[in-house]
């Protein structure tokens, strides 16, 4: 096994380790979960730079990548609507969007083509992974009784939108925006291929 399909493999475990520890309600707890999820969230940045530079895109890395990607994001989406931080709709939304992709490329790949990654999908990525820190930050920090600078600003700053803040709420509405719109793209860009098959 090369070293970037290592790194996308261990991002599967650091997803489990997240779920894990952000299911205890302590600041520890809290904070080697959004370490975590931050960790797992360079490493998909990671192993495909690394697969691209040293020559190791293999089909194995191209199955697993856009997986473990999907996995971690969908994970955190629960358990952001679980704590009452985004709505439903939208976790299904980005859900079912990330299903819709998933089968698109298999249509693709058993008609001998291949979907190219939209850039829009990665601007997707880039505000949704945005705004899981923020809120994340923002539950860890919501765990200490009394916060001292730098925690005080980067409370203030990661509020949810029922608190004033504006973060949240505007990479959030940017994530959804660019979910429907690249979604979009993938179905127009298919379209040949839904029509022959």
């Amino acid at each position: 096994m090369n070293l970037p399909n290592a790194i996308t493999i261990s991002r599967l475990f650091l997803t489990a380790g997240f779920i894990i520890f952000i299911a205890w309600e302590s600041t520890a707890a809290h904070t080697i979960a959004t370490l975590l999820f931050i960790i797992a969230a360079v490493s998909d940045f990671l192993d495909g730079w690394l697969a691209r530079k040293m020559g190791l895109v293999t089909p194995l890395g191209k199955l697993l990548d856009p997986l473990a990607d999907k996995i971690l994001v969908c994970a955190a989406f629960v358990v952001l609507t679980e704590r009452g931080l985004c709505p439903v709709w939208i976790t299904a939304l980005i859900i079912g969007r990330e299903f819709l992709v998933t089968g698109l490329r298999q249509i693709a790949i058993e008609a001998g083509e291949v979907l190219a990654a939209d850039r829009l999908g990665k601007w997707k990525t880039t505000f949704q992974l945005t705004y899981i820190i923020s809120a994340l930050i923002w539950l860890t920090l919501e765990t200490i009784p009394t916060l001292q600078q730098p925690l005080t600003f980067l409370h203030s700053l990661t509020r949810p939108m029922s608190e004033g803040g504006w973060l949240l709420p505007v990479s959030l509405t940017l994530a959804v925006a660019l979910t429907v719109i690249s979604g979009w793209n993938y179905i127009w860009s298919s379209r040949y291929l839904l029509k022959s098959s």
